[in-house]
């Protein structure tokens, strides 16, 4: 399998996924792409200038620099070729060449997540949640999966600011079991154990057992890092909340397996590309879209029974403060702006749901549709 590795500042050095700020904030970017053949010493390596401001010293605006950077990347004999918008369809068989950005280190549940949502493909592992959808944007991955909602931990508030940031479309969902096991070095006994490394939402969702236990609980980025860190450290008096895959490809042993307090530990993850789909009618699909209203007595449910006058399901509404706007003054009161998302049971090839969004378009200042795919209906 080929190993990623993309440097984005000088001082920024890592093997196996994509780290570092894509800011476009930053003047210049200095990308160094890197592919593994045998033995992980033996690198080529690829240098693309981006030139991120405005205007440049030559008038050229941003569209006309990403095409050239997208050139380069397309050209190089390094890289596996980008799908191009024709073959960013509604489905890749058995995910075969497909690059997905996740985020997190190997071992992760999004890892895991990405290979049920593309079989086979090429998972790479990127820091934050802003690198994995600028590594789509930038042609770097074709995909990217991030988790959206949990069922114990609730909405990624994160990824809806992203959602809008930046100009990705849904193309599919993936829901994902979640069964925490806790991890420790060979040789170590669980009594031996006097903290505990993990996610604090991890961390949350298995409370009765390390009270049961006396752990002291300890926070970090994510929970294959807890067990990376466990691993490189040869930690003998901690453990870290983790996959069981994560146990693999680290060495651990599982003192304990499903130490979740709820069984029906659930995350959804968002598929996401470049290029919409094109909704179809033979099978349940979903819609999601973000809108913003005008502040008044009732506008909110004239929103919603849009959706409620033609009989379609809402499945679930998440409401985030706009940003960038003052705080509206009403009657000697200050009010938020809000952004408001919402998924809906059906495909934007029916004429129904056609009809309900331009209705919601007479009174919504904003209205934008972040995807219509189809519904995760596979057995978790």
């Amino acid at each position: 399998m080929a190993v990623h590795a993309v440097r984005l500042t000088p001082a920024t050095q890592l093997r196996g996924g994509i780290s570092g700020n894509l800011s476009p904030s930053y003047h210049k970017l200095n990308t160094f792409v890197r592919y593994g053949c045998g033995s992980p010493k033996r690198y080529r390596t690829v240098t693309v200038l981006a030139a991120l401001r405005e205007d440049d010293a030559n008038g050229r605006d941003k569209s006309v620099r990403a095409m050239e950077v997208k050139k380069i990347l397309e050209d190089s004999p390094l890289l596996p070729k980008p799908l191009s918008s024709n073959q960013l369809a509604e489905s890749v068989p058995n995910g075969s060449r497909v690059r997905v950005a996740y985020q997190g280190v190997r071992g992760a549940y999004s890892e895991s997540a990405a290979e049920k949502a593309y079989p086979n493909c090429e998972a790479v592992p990127c820091e934050e949640f802003d690198t994995a959808f600028e590594a789509v944007e930038r042609w770097l991955v074709d995909r990217a999966v991030l988790p959206i909602e949990n069922s114990l931990g609730g909405s990624i508030h994160r990824n809806y600011d992203l959602l809008l940031r930046h100009n990705l479309h849904i193309v599919g969902e993936v829901k994902l079991a979640v069964h925490h096991c806790l991890l420790a070095n060979h040789g170590v006994n669980i009594e031996d154990l006097r903290r505990v490394l993990s996610h604090p939402q991890a961390l949350a969702q298995c409370e009765n057992t390390l009270t049961k236990l006396g752990l002291v609980r300890e926070a970090v980025d994510d929970t294959a890092g807890a067990a990376k860190q466990i691993a490189f450290e040869k930690l003998n008096d901690a453990a870290a909340v983790a996959s069981a895959e994560a146990a693999n490809i680290y060495g651990l042993n599982i003192v304990a397996e499903d130490i979740q307090d709820d069984c029906d530990n659930v995350t959804r993850f968002l598929m996401l590309a470049r290029e919409p789909i094109i909704p179809g009618t033979n099978r349940l699909f979903k819609t999601s879209i973000v809108f913003s209203l005008e502040e008044g007595p009732g506008v909110l449910f004239k929103a919603l029974a849009v959706f409620a006058l033609r009989q379609i399901n809402l499945t679930k509404i998440e409401s985030r403060p706009l940003r960038k706007r003052p705080l509206r003054a009403s009657g000697g009161l200050k009010y938020f702006d809000y952004l408001f998302y919402v998924d809906f049971e059906a495909s934007m090839a029916d004429e129904v749901a056609q009809n309900a969004l331009r209705h919601l378009e007479e009174f919504a200042t904003f209205l934008r549709v972040l995807g219509s795919y189809p519904v995760d209906t596979t057995m978790l």
